[in-house]
């Protein structure tokens, strides 16, 4: 099973447990997801989020509906969770995000690795660039609730 990354990182003027309480609630996830996708969380909120926690989900893409259910496997506030898809569209889906006080601020990193049921060539012609749009919405959005101006 071939395994794609990506690695996106922006620095936000906010120290990393304000950041990293935001990301603590999990209904926060549809705020940052692109309108077109639909998401929603399915899960009653509020939850509390530790490792072990899971959270079920539905959006739509490109006008197909889709169910995803995802499991926290790290919860080391206020520097760092994991979570993985147990349910959903990808073959494997693995989301590190990583907060690092820095320059009065805080260095939000996302590592993605994820696997696709047509590889390389579903990525090439479709996947790679969605999941690249959907971060650099989420990015924009982070600026928006946030502040901050640049990538880093």
């Amino acid at each position: 099973m071939r395994t794609f990354r990506l690695k996106t990182s922006l620095w936000l003027p906010q120290p990393a447990d304000i950041v990293f309480s935001f990301f603590a609630e999990a209904g926060n996830l549809e705020r940052l997801t692109p309108p077109w996708l639909r998401f929603r969380v399915l899960t009653p909120l509020p939850l509390r989020m530790a490792a072990g926690t899971r959270i079920d989900y539905r959006l739509r893409y490109r006008g197909v509906p889709l169910r995803w259910r995802t499991e926290i496997l790290a919860w080391e506030p206020p520097h760092r969770f994991v979570d993985r898809q147990i349910k959903g569209p990808y073959r494997r889906w693995v989301h590190e995000h990583v907060f690092v006080e820095q320059n009065g601020g805080t260095l939000a990193t996302d590592h993605v690795e994820y696997a696709l049921l047509g590889g390389a060539l579903l990525k090439s012609l479709l996947i790679g660039r969605d999941v690249e749009r959907i971060f650099a919405f989420r990015r924009q959005r982070m600026l928006e609730i946030f502040g901050g101006t640049s990538e880093a």
